[in-house]
């Protein structure tokens, strides 16, 4: 099954939109792919429509799957939104590992791609072009590049990698450098749709708006979607009021927790779902999760933005996944 979405319809889709990038659940014992548990997340989710998702994300923790369960991942996302939402499938490691998952994705379904940065290497930016350009290559859809980590691309790499390939629909920005963004728009314009893919995209969303990149994705959508959604509609709106209220409340605690511990911005994530009884499975090795004193704390802040959905109820006693 191949998408009919093309590039530019899933451009359209997407651009100023809301994006959620769904937790991968993974079996409280064995750690194993919980597809059930995956489908009834996607199902919950799916009340409070974001513009498009991307599956096996970071936040999906995509480092840690193997090929098989990728290829559940996709599909079943895939499946359950049967064409109503985008879906963006992550692809990464080495050029030949995201090409076979680029390949993957594609013939499950997926609407687009999401290149995430190369996994223990630097590069040239000659051999990070070529590298993009070959992901590009080997598919028809469209493909959104995460730029962050190891895959920090000049301006005028974007530009020639835009003149290029045509099914180079964006670029995600996970660095945050004002002068990048801009000298960016000023060398392609609107050929691409520019991404807030910050940690905690939120904090610097209206930031980004400004600067002419609206569409931004949300790791808090995963736990508190309605707040997720007030804040996106305050910053498309320029509701000042609203987004400081929300801002002094919720996210400054929030960025104290997540600021604790390296990989956290995960873990918090799946936290935060447990607390509201939406239990994703623990992290997967080497990630940890908080302590309980952490988790704790998350759960003030959580219960402090009210009521989610009518089933969406604190969670009891300790998680197996938390630390003393």
């Amino acid at each position: 099954m191949v998408t009919t979405r093309s590039p530019f319809d899933l451009r359209k889709a997407i651009e100023g939109g809301l994006l959620s990038f769904p937790l991968t659940d993974f079996d409280a014992t064995t750690e194993a792919f919980d597809a059930r548990a995956y489908r009834a997340r996607l199902n919950w989710l799916g009340r409070y429509g974001a513009a498009g998702l991307f599956p096996a994300g970071g936040a999906g923790e995509y480092f840690s799957l193997a090929d098989d369960e990728y290829r559940a991942v996709i599909g079943e996302t895939v499946a359950w939104s049967d064409g109503r939402v985008p879906v963006i499938a992550a692809a990464g490691m080495g050029t030949r590992a995201a090409v076979a998952h680029a390949k993957a994705a594609e013939q499950l379904g997926a609407d687009g791609l999401l290149l995430l940065p190369p996994y223990m290497t630097e590069a040239s930016q000659a051999g990070l072009a070529e590298h993009v350009a070959t992901v590009c290559d080997a598919v028809g859809i469209g493909v959104i590049v995460y730029n962050r980590g190891n895959c920090r691309l000049a301006p005028a790499t974007v530009a020639q990698l835009a003149a290029r390939c045509a099914n180079m629909i964006g670029i995600k920005d996970g660095l945050g450098t004002v002068e990048w963004l801009l000298g960016m728009r000023s060398l392609v314009g609107d050929r691409l749709i520019f991404i807030n893919g910050m940690p905690t995209a939120e904090v610097y969303a209206q930031a980004y708006r400004a600067m002419g990149a609206p569409t931004y994705s949300s790791a808090i959508f995963n736990f508190i979607p309605r707040t997720a959604k007030a804040y996106h509609a305050a910053v498309m709106t320029g509701d000042q009021q609203t987004c400081d209220a929300i801002f002094t409340r919720f996210f400054m605690p929030y960025l104290e927790l997540r600021n604790r511990q390296p990989g956290y911005a995960v873990s918090i994530v799946k936290a935060g779902v447990d607390i509201i009884n939406r239990s994703a499975g623990p992290v997967r090795s080497p990630l940890s999760g908080l302590t309980l004193e952490e988790r704790a704390m998350l759960a003030r802040l959580i219960e402090a933005e009210g009521p989610q959905g009518a089933d969406d109820l604190p969670v009891a006693g300790r998680h197996e996944g938390a630390r003393a």
